[in-house]
């Protein structure tokens, strides 16, 4: 903290910054969590089998918290296992109008003892529930995300306990770093002072079915920065989430900071958008809900007494462009993996490639011999990379898109084609080949583990990337493999709109929290970058101080003296 802020300074002013001053987190640097590798007869994999055992036949019962409130209504839902749907997992109630404005006034309520803690206090807080999650609830958060989300082990371990944990102690690290900024003062005679709140309002958060550590992140990077926020999870994630959410309160997060509110996702929008206290939106998911809000938000613009800030993460048509100085082996294998892995259910996950002539067969049949490996199944088989999507309404949709390939001349499915829901929402991994590079299917966000491919001639590499480039109205991943030096900065200068993140000889899903911060332009959201520090810019509001310490002699200009 400056050396500036001095004995003169006010007291509120040292109230407000007295945490960072004597923080005992002062040059504090996270690192990534360690990945567990879950290794047959491992420690790890007992405590995982142990948990997953107690699971099994259990339905938790999941509240509506408000404060320090458990709350049931009439309206029940079921949380089931997507590649069992026969299986409940959890049963969790949707929020009425009247307890979403209960939450709100909750959350006011406690808003100004929490603003006003000091940043290490709440850092410290967060801290521990990092500890948490990577200790004493990571099973927990791998066994509820298996099943409730169908993830693999692998998978599971990645998001919910590594990723989670990584926002948390990253985002200490971060809030120390965007608020360590103070003015200068030029001499004695007055003190500048910058001062970091919170926002006035409350947050809402709405929550993603396919990251865990999303759903517990959204809420969480507002509260940290001494904000409140209504958590909105996802009906396909409610057992994940709550999960988290017990950690927060565990770690010692005080009642009403965050209220866990699942609700009807039109229920939830209409009644807190339309509050005058609503400060902010913090959303992941589709670009049509996305569009709701943000109009809903302009609908209700002179009701407000903030203007509300929007951060919103909506998907991509994320790309592999070949050239044909790329290699093969690399092209295969990213591409299996970020086509496939989470069955196609990452905002990030490749879906439509960009293969050059003379690349085509090697590639082709390295993706069809890798394809003939691939196991699909239940998320509790060690040997499955490929699971469930992840219920019926995604089912229904990724299938249309494969029946309407079935008869589309301009369309070839060279594996898979298939699903079937009378189990689990299984979807078989497809790879199709289009000859229209402007079809659907290289346009569209299918959210699920189809690939469609483009085979270009060589020499035509610039035309077709200034085609990749406009065919798709989403700007979130995208990957160019490629060797050649003239080709590497003719690609990088064409997709330098077309991406957040760009993978150059890498596949185009894997962002770390430190790493890579996450995010995208155009229609796959407002690029915002979680997992790096100016993310948490979103959620202060910066007050300017300036304190006089000797009397003002005139009001007189210098040059109006005689």
């Amino acid at each position: 903290m400056s050396t500036l802020i001095t004995r003169h300074a006010s007291k509120c002013l040292r109230h407000s910054l007295s945490g960072r001053q004597m923080s005992s987190l002062k040059g504090y640097q996270a690192v990534n969590e360690p990945l567990l590798e879950y290794r047959p007869g491992s420690k790890e994999s007992k405590e995982l089998e142990e948990t997953l055992k107690r699971y099994e036949g259990t339905v938790f019962d999941i509240p509506i918290v408000i404060g320090d409130e458990e709350i049931r209504t009439k309206d029940v839902k079921a949380q089931v296992r997507p590649f069992d749907h026969q299986k409940k997992v959890a049963t969790f109630y949707y929020a009425t109008p009247d307890l979403l404005k209960k939450a709100v006034d909750t959350s006011l309520k406690a808003r100004r003892d929490w603003e006003r803690r000091p940043q290490e206090e709440r850092s410290q807080i967060f801290l521990k529930a990092a500890d948490l999650l990577a200790n004493k609830y990571r099973m927990d958060l791998m066994a509820a995300t298996m099943l409730g989300q169908a993830k693999n082990i692998q998978q599971a371990e990645i998001d919910a306990a590594a990723e989670l944990v990584d926002f948390l102690r990253f985002n200490v690290q971060f809030a120390g770093k965007v608020t360590e900024y103070q003015p200068i003062s030029p001499d004695n005679t007055v003190t500048n002072s910058m001062i970091y709140r919170g926002v006035e309002g409350f947050w809402a958060a709405v929550c993603p079915f396919n990251f865990t550590a999303i759903g517990g992140h959204l809420p969480m990077a507002p509260a940290l920065m001494g904000n409140v926020a209504l958590w909105k999870p996802s009906d396909t994630a409610v057992l994940s989430n709550y999960v988290a959410f017990k950690a927060y309160r565990e770690a010692g997060l005080p009642p009403g900071v965050i209220n866990f509110l699942p609700a009807d996702g039109p229920v939830f929008g209409d009644t807190l958008l339309t509050s005058p206290d609503l400060c902010g939106i913090n959303f992941t998911g589709s670009v049509k809900t996305f569009k709701r809000l943000w109009r809903q938000v302009a609908e209700n613009l002179d009701n407000y007494k903030v203007y509300p800030r929007i951060i919103g993460e909506c998907g991509g048509k994320n790309m592999h462009f070949v050239h044909k100085s790329g290699d093969a082996e690399t092209v295969i294998n990213g591409t299996i993996l970020s086509t496939f892995e989470y069955n196609g259910q990452k905002c990030s996950a490749c879906s439509r490639a960009y293969i050059p002539q003379s690349m085509w067969p090697q590639v082709k049949d390295g993706l069809l011999a890798a394809l003939k490996e691939v196991k699909t199944g239940s998320p509790l088989d060690r040997e499955n990379l490929v699971t469930a999507v992840i219920d019926d309404k995604a089912f229904a949709r990724i299938k249309g898109y494969l029946d309407m390939a079935k008869s589309d001349p301009a369309l070839t499915i060279l594996a898979g084609g298939t699903c079937d829901d009378s189990k689990g929402y299984f979807v078989q991994p497809t790879i199709i080949e289009t000859k229209d590079p402007s079809h659907k299917m290289m346009q569209e966000e299918i959210f699920g583990p189809v690939l469609t491919v483009y085979v270009y001639p060589d020499d035509q590499f610039e035309q077709t990337a200034k085609l990749a480039n406009e065919t798709s109205p989403f700007a979130l991943t995208g990957a160019i493999f490629v060797q050649e030096q003239t080709a590497r900065m003719k690609l990088c200068e064409t997709f330098h709109e077309a991406a957040g993140n760009f993978y150059i000889n890498d596949k185009s899903t894997g962002s770390i929290v430190g790493q890579q911060p996450f995010g995208g332009a155009r229609m796959s959201g407002t690029n915002d970058k979680a997992g790096g520090p100016h993310y948490l810019t979103k959620f202060i509001s910066q007050q300017s101080v300036k304190e006089r310490h000797i009397p003002l002699k005139t009001w007189h200009y210098p040059n109006m003296e005689k």
